[in-house]
């Protein structure tokens, strides 16, 4: 059981937005930016990787309208959807859960330094033919 188990049962307040059959979401205690907001299914997953498909589009059908209502409410012009698996990934509380985290005008938001590689044409053409393997047979 995770902090954010805690909070769908209302057994550790919070400052809710949006709630349905599947999906709970509320603002982030440790804000990066006002409006701030964690989308997280109420199935009880570590990892987006493990959730059902019903949450998984529960989540899918809600996350734009979250984003949308959080913009106008912050009146921020851009945002980032942010969603980590695993410690290595910086993944913090071990429950699935998106951040929406706006960028506002004073430059409060996500910080990223993203140190790109370059995909080789060969090792592209064989990894997504794996990965498309994968999925065929179910994985």
């Amino acid at each position: 059981m995770t902090i954010f188990s805690k909070i769908i049962r209302g057994e550790i307040p919070s400052h809710k937005v949006y709630e349905d059959e599947h999906v709970f979401a509320f603002l982030d205690i440790s804000p990066l930016s006002r409006g701030h907001a964690l989308v997280i299914p109420k199935e009880e997953k570590a990892t987006l990787d493990e959730l059902s498909d019903e949450s998984a589009a529960a989540i899918g059908r809600v996350l734009p309208r979250i984003c949308r209502a959080v913009m106008r409410a912050t009146g921020a012009t851009a945002y980032n959807v942010l969603q980590n698996n695993g410690a290595a990934a910086h993944q913090a509380v071990y429950h699935v859960h998106f951040h929406i985290i706006p960028k506002t005008a004073d430059g409060r938001g996500l910080g990223i330094d993203w140190k790109s590689g370059k995909l080789e044409p060969d090792a592209g053409r064989d990894l997504a033919a794996r990965i498309a393997e994968l999925l065929a047979a179910g994985d």
